[in-house]
C-alpha cells in the first residue's frame, strides 16, 4: 500500500454499505481517516413506491471493517433530506476531525417509474439527493478545502446520465429511470462547472460513475437480472484516482470506473489496497457514448 492519503480526512456518504462502502475502505487503504455516514447508526429503511423495507449495511460494521484492516474511521449519523443534518455535517466533520480534505457525494435515492406515473414525491427526492445535497456539502466544504491550500471533491455519478443508444433498447423504454438518469446528468455537469471555478484554489473536482452497473443491496431490486454488472474494486481504485493529485493535474472529468482504468493503465486493487486485481476491458455492451477514459 502507497499510502497516499495518509494525513487526510475524507467524508464519504451514504457509507454505511454498497458503493460508499466500499469507497471508504479504500480510501482508509490508503491511510486517509474516513467519516462514515449515513442516516443512522441503526439498518436504513428503504422508502420506494411507498413500502418500507430494511436493508443491511450499518454506520458500525463499516467503521469496524476499516478499524479491523488497520485504518480509521469515525462514525457519524447524518439524514441528508433533513435540512438541519445536511447544513451542519461538514461543521461536525471539522469539529471532530480537524480537518476536511476530501469529500465523496455518494449518497443517494432511487425509486424508478416512467414520468407518466412517478409521484412528485419521488421526483423531489430525487432532484434533492444528486443536486441539492451535492451543491450544500460542497458549498460548505469549499472555505475549509482553500484555506488549507488543497481539496479533492469526488461526485458519484452514472452510466445511466450519458446519451441512451439508438435505436432505444427495451430498458430505456421501460425501466423508469428517467429523472435519476436526468439528475445524474446535472451532477455530471455540476461537476465540470465546479471544477473551473476551483481550479485556481487547488481544489480538484471529479465525477466517477459505474461503466455498467454494481449490484449493491440498495440497487438490485432496479438492476434486471441480464444487466451486465462489474466488481466494486474497479470504482473505488478510480475514486482514490482522483483524490490525491493537484487540481491542476486531475480536474473535471467524469470517469466511468471500468473505461478510465483500462484507458489510462490504471492500476486496481482490493479494498483493503493489499492484491492487485486484473485489468478489465469495458464490455462491448457498454454504452458507446462513454468516451474512452472520460468526458
Amino acid at each position: 500500500m502507497t499510502q497516499l492519503l495518509t494525513g487526510k480526512t475524507a467524508l464519504v456518504t451514504g457509507s454505511s454499505r454498497g458503493i460508499g462502502r466500499a469507497i471508504a475502505q479504500r480510501l482508509a487503504a490508503e491511510g486517509a481517516t474516513v467519516v462514515v455516514t449515513a442516516r443512522s447508526y441503526e439498518p436504513s429503511p428503504s422508502v420506494r413506491g411507498g413500502s418500507s423495507s430494511a436493508l443491511p449495511g450499518t454506520i458500525g460494521e463499516t467503521v469496524e471493517l476499516i478499524e479491523s484492516a488497520g485504518g480509521k474511521a469515525i462514525g457519524m449519523a447524518a439524514d441528508l433530506e433533513n435540512p438541519d443534518d445536511r447544513d451542519h455535517l461538514v461543521q461536525r466533520v471539522l469539529d471532530t476531525a480537524g480537518r476536511l480534505d476530501i469529500l465523496v457525494n455518494n449518497a443517494g435515492f432511487a425509486d424508478y417509474a416512467v414520468v407518466e406515473h412517478m409521484s412528485l414525491d419521488t421526483f423531489e427526492r430525487t432532484v434533492e439527493h444528486y443536486v441539492r445535497v451535492p451543491f450544500v456539502l460542497t458549498k460548505a466544504a469549499v472555505p475549509h478545502m482553500r484555506k488549507q491550500g488543497a481539496g479533492w471533491i469526488v461526485n458519484i455519478g452514472s452510466v445511466t446520465g450519458v446519451a441512451p443508444v439508438r435505436p432505444y433498447r427495451e430498458y430505456n423504454k421501460t425501466s423508469g429511470d428517467v429523472v435519476y438518469a436526468s439528475m445524474k446528468a446535472a451532477l455530471h455537469r455540476f461537476t465540470q462547472g465546479v471544477a473551473a471555478e476551483l481550479l485556481e484554489a487547488n481544489i480538484a473536482v471529479n465525477c466517477v460513475g459505474p461503466s455498467t452497473a454494481v449490484r449493491t443491496p440498495g440497487a438490485s431490486q432496479l438492476i434486471p437480472e441480464s444487466f451486465p454488472t462489474e466488481p466494486v474494486e474497479y470504482l473505488a481504485e478510480t475514486v482514490l484516482a482522483m483524490c490525491h493529485r493537484p487540481a491542476a493535474e486531475r480536474t473535471g472529468l467524469v470517469a466511468f470506473s471500468l473505461h478510465y482504468p483500462w484507458s489510462v493503465q490504471l492500476p486496481v486493487h482490493s479494498l483493503d489496497g493489499a492484491t492487485l486485481l486484473p485489468p478489465l476491458e469495458p464490455p462491448a455492451t457498454a454504452n458507446p457514448n462513454i468516451l474512452p477514459a472520460c468526458i
